[in-house]
């Protein structure tokens, strides 16, 4: 599979191939900060399949948290496209980000629902978890 994307603005653009490894509906309240209110639709796509193909984002890591996560941006925009955690070996792609969003489908289940707000909703049926859902091993 190739997914293409970019920003608001279209300055910056990526390419993202291979398979989604995991498509998911983010809950967090930092998700909730960057999205504007609601819950964050991601996938998580392999890094080796992933390059910007305009322009390099501009990156964001919060200083004061151990393990970080490092979030990627349009420096014109402000398009929040990618983030990174550590330790993860993949790219969480934003599906708003996507060309053709219709492509992102139907998340898998949602994380962090400990920070759900009364107005974000889950489709009946969908598995939640509290946090993140088990490693698979």
């Amino acid at each position: 599979m190739r997914l293409e994307g970019g920003c608001y603005c279209g300055q910056v653009r990526y390419v993202a191939e291979g398979e989604p490894l995991f498509k998911g509906q983010c809950h967090c309240r930092e998700c909730q900060y960057i999205s504007g209110g609601g819950p964050n639709f991601f996938m998580l796509m392999p890094i080796k399949g992933f390059s910007y193909s305009k322009r390099s984002p501009r990156k964001f890591s919060r200083r004061d948290l151990e393990n970080a996560v490092t979030r990627e941006f349009c420096p014109d925009c402000g398009t929040h496209l990618t983030t990174h955690r550590p330790g993860l070996p993949a790219v969480i792609v934003k599906a708003g980000t996507l060309d053709d969003p219709s492509l992102y489908g139907n998340p898998q289940s949602a994380i962090y629902t400990c920070d759900k707000q009364a107005f974000h909703v889950i489709p009946e049926g969908m598995p939640s978890f509290e946090k993140l859902p088990p490693q698979r091993q």
